[in-house]
């Protein structure tokens, strides 16, 4: 297959490109140009700005295009006009932000978000209905040619957000770990590599439709997903639970501070997204040891990730368990 990959050099788009090069695809790569641009030096780099400078895409035909970049709808717009005619199917990664109800179990069917102002482009303030909006462009451009994958928290090597990461590296310094909420709470994620392989299935043969998609491909609550992570990482960690009230009290940020806690009545449904279909549609998943492992590998050669909550933020709060 021929694949386009608009972005590709950073995080999702980098794992992407790794696992069609790996299955003998033929790779060009759409990007500014400026996040690590010393990565693919044998794969056809295309420069320029999907906010209007097109220009490198102009003329070409790729059997399949993954999105793993488009956040504003009028700048999808132009690239999916310009790739109309230009590729077979095409896959937009969205997110399970675009829902706009998190109370309930999520199914594909679910209301998305709505822009109140359909001109709005901030998308931290907007982020889920920017995407919403997003897929709405997709689909009317490419029609039953697209995948529209919701894809829940993104997690494994190069992720730049430590939404996931500070669990491996904070369970494998062992000791007492603070662990927030109901350890009955169901935890969803998503490897990045799993999602990158099912793209190249829905770019090269489909089928096309709206999908949520994330894992484990059986329910598992906080409690299994660190207890198995601790067993991975090989520490001799003790999990101390707090409850949701005494955290929030504290003023500890849920998700921020303390990942994969989504606390709340409105968030009830967060990590309940129904995920059926894109398991009929090939989704697989690695065993969670494995991501935990390779996550905190990576995140050791990387270095520090952005701040969570604090060594001495979390021993004051063990303090008062």
């Amino acid at each position: 297959m021929k694949l386009l990959v608009l972005g590709g050099t950073k995080f999702l788009g980098r794992h992407a490109v790794e696992a069609a090069l790996a299955e003998g695809h033929e790779v060009t790569i759409f990007t500014r140009g400026r996040t690590n641009p010393e990565l693919f030096p044998d794969v056809e780099h295309l420069h320029g700005d999907r906010d209007g400078e097109l220009g490198a895409l102009e003329g070409r035909t790729w059997d399949g295009a993954v999105d793993t970049s488009g956040y504003v709808p009028r700048v999808v717009r132009y690239s999916a006009e310009l790739l109309r005619s230009s590729v077979r199917r095409y896959v937009f990664v969205s997110s399970i932000s675009a829902y706009g109800d998190f109370s309930r179990p999520i199914t594909e069917e679910t209301p998305v978000a709505e822009l109140a102002d359909p001109d709005a482009e901030e998308i931290t303030e907007h982020y889920g209905a920017l995407k919403a909006a997003c897929e709405r462009v997709v689909e009317e451009v490419f029609a039953d040619r697209s995948a529209l994958v919701r894809a829940g928290l993104i997690v494994g090597p190069f992720d730049p957000t430590d939404r996931f990461t500070y669990w491996p590296r904070r369970l494998a310094e062992g000791g007492d770990v603070l662990a927030p909420g109901d350890p009955a709470a169901p935890a969803q994620f998503v490897d990045a590599r799993d999602l990158a392989l099912w793209f190249l299935q829905l770019a090269e043969h489909g089928p096309g439709g709206v999908f949520n998609a994330t894992g484990p491909r059986e329910p598992m609550t906080l409690r299994e997903l660190l207890e198995r992570t601790i067993q991975a990482v090989g520490s001799d960690t003790r999990l101390v639970w707090a409850d949701d009230e005494r955290l929030l009290a504290a003023g500890v940020e849920a998700w921020t501070e303390l990942p994969l806690w989504a606390p709340g009545a409105e968030y009830a449904g967060l990590q309940r997204a129904d995920t059926r279909r894109a398991l009929a549609a090939g989704l697989t998943f690695r065993p969670v040891e494995e991501t935990a492992r390779d996550t905190l590998a990576w995140s050791r050669d990387a270095g520090e990730q952005r701040p969570t909550l604090t060594r001495e933020r979390e021993a004051e709060l063990l303090a008062g368990a």
